[in-house]
């Protein structure tokens, strides 16, 4: 009984753990921020890829 307790107190504070990671990052918009700071990388790649512009 005691290793069933163990495991659900593991789960119960991986789940809030979880819970208060993914409610930081929505709550002060932390995925559109590191978007933001990777655009100028993501740019300089995608800028160089050759393109097909037949129609």
């Amino acid at each position: 009984m005691s290793k069933l307790c163990t495991v659900v107190k593991k789960l119960s504070l991986a789940g809030t753990a979880f819970f208060v990671v993914t409610f930081a990052a929505y709550y002060f918009n932390l995925d559109m921020k590191l978007t933001a700071a990777m655009e100028p990388v993501l740019n300089y790649f995608y800028d160089r890829v050759d393109r097909d512009q037949h129609l």
